[in-house]
């Protein structure tokens, strides 16, 4: 979809359908009451009526009004609060990209720029409004035999003053590169686990260095993964046919000078919980418990796109976990890259198992900051459900920055403790540590665990169990989070 920026007079733009604002009461905008003045009181007549209260969510569509050049009218409710908060204004939004997907016009014109939202400027709303036009638009329907019927709508036009204009724009660009990124991590995790497994994944790392030149690519093999030591990460995989891989792609839009920022994705592309077997039901959607490592490709296609001036590495430590004859026991004890030891008490433990070698393959970037994602632990959807993604980490200047980071892009995190007394639940009496902490504390347990292979450098984890994919249901699928976070979080020290 296309979006356009303009300075003018609404009245005089002609398109198939004009949309404008009206608050709860019957309330008219400014752009409404200006188009009702045009119209000889055509809005007023139908609020009137009773057709519609202004209600948040609401739509009224008219037809051929006098004297205006669009072929339609979309009224849109947006409540009775002066200010929105963010939930309500996305709210609007969907509701006027649904009924403009279901209309004949190739256009629209957006006319709700009084609109506020609480705590954002012109360029924080219009990038939270280009980003729900633009991910409103996904769709995955590739395996489908009957595909989606191509829409009329293709292009819709934002109407702003003319000072802030420049602010809007770039809204719009930061937008669609965070919306292209999140579009690329859905399809990922949308894919079965027969195309998407490591091998793939490393294919898809190619592409995206033969697309961009900025982007130097190297992919480890399992020989390679195991004669570095990573003995937790090798163990993950070595009950599967499809061999792990260690993809690391590296991006050099600053300075030779600068430290790079580092995302360490896990990439269990298909989750069987090993020889510690998950139930049955459900199990499908372990496909998706490579959401990590999706969400670092997005971010990294996000980065790419608007060439910001940073130095990042990206690191995805990608493995099938599956049972066999030479899958790894509870009780099997492997050694880390690190040199430390680790018990392996549950074999459905296996993310913290790829990252913690992932993390210590990171210290030879010497770092300005790590940040591993992961859908990590089924403790933190019980802790913070499937809103917003759990925060932990060893530095507080950079959970500080993170969790800025959620609040502007709308894509929440919220801090766990990682307080030494969690770290005695790993205690092991055969191995330096055990990689699971008991049923307490699952998730801060899981971060605790990682804490011990990020001491070198200011290390952040975002477990986002709860948040990468919508469960069951017509609308089950990848969320495409945490791309809006981490972008953002890149953005701001693009911009530092």
């Amino acid at each position: 979809m296309e979006l356009v920026v303009k300075s003018v007079s609404p009245e005089t733009l002609k398109t198939a359908t004009l949309v404008v604002a009206i608050g709860e009461g019957r309330k008219l905008g400014h752009t409404a009451k200006a188009i009702d003045e045009l119209t000889d009181g055509a809005i007023s007549a139908v609020l009137k009526r009773g057709d519609i209260a202004g209600k948040t969510g609401q739509s009224l569509l008219l037809h051929s009004l006098p004297n205006l050049k669009a072929e339609r009218v979309l009224l849109l409710g947006t409540g009775k609060d002066e200010e929105l908060g963010d939930r309500p204004f996305r709210k609007i939004i969907s509701t006027a990209l649904n009924v403009l997907k279901g209309l004949g016009g190739s256009d629209a014109v957006l006319a709700i720029d009084e609109l506020v939202v609480k705590g954002r400027d012109s360029y924080g709303k219009t990038r939270l409004l280009a980003e729900t036009l633009i991910d409103g638009e996904y769709s995955f329907d590739r395996f489908k035999s009957q595909k989606a019927e191509p829409r009329a709508l293709k292009k819709i036009t934002l109407l702003t003053i003319k000072a802030a204009q420049a602010e809007v724009q770039r809204a719009i660009t930061h937008a669609q590169a965070i919306a292209s990124g999140m579009a690329f991590t859905r399809d990922l995790g949308n894919l079965p686990p027969n195309i998407c497994h490591p091998v793939f994944l490393a294919e898809q790392a190619k592409e995206l260095g033969k697309e961009y030149k900025g982007l130097k690519v190297e992919i480890l093999d399992e020989k390679k993964i195991k004669d570095l030591g990573m003995g937790a990460f090798y163990a993950v995989g070595q009950g599967s046919d499809q061999p792990p891989r260690l993809i690391v792609m590296n991006y050099s839009g600053g300075k030779k000078s600068e430290k790079p920022f580092v995302l360490v994705g896990k990439g269990i592309t298909f989750d069987t919980g090993g020889i510690s077997l998950k139930p049955g039901a459900g199990m499908d959607e372990m496909k998706y418990d490579m959401g990590g490592a999706a969400s670092v490709f997005g971010t990294l296609r996000a980065v790419l796109e608007l060439k910001l001036p940073i130095n990042l590495v990206c690191i995805l430590a990608c493995a099938e976990n599956m049972p066999s004859g030479g899958a790894a026991r509870p009780g099997d004890i492997v050694t880390t890259m690190s040199g430390q030891t680790v018990e392996i008490l549950n074999t459905d433990a296996e993310g913290r198992l790829v990252l913690c070698d992932a993390l210590t393959y990171a210290e030879r970037f010497k770092p300005q900051s790590v940040i591993d994602i992961a859908t990590l632990t089924g403790a933190c959807m019980v802790a913070l459900g499937a809103h917003t993604s759990g925060l932990m980490g060893n530095n507080d200047e950079l959970i500080g920055q993170l969790l800025e980071a959620g609040k502007q892009a709308d894509d929440r995190a919220w801090q766990l403790p990682l307080f030494d007394e969690y770290q005695e639940q790993l205690d092991s009496p055969f191995a330096d540590m055990a990689n699971i902490g008991g049923p307490k504390a699952g998730a801060i347990t899981a971060g605790c665990f990682l804490s011990r292979f990020a001491k070198a450098f200011n290390w952040a984890h975002l477990d986002i169990a709860g948040t990468a994919w919508v469960s069951g249901g017509k609308d089950k699928g990848a969320s495409g989070r945490p791309v809006p976070l981490l972008t953002q979080y890149l953005l701001d020290r693009a911009n530092a």
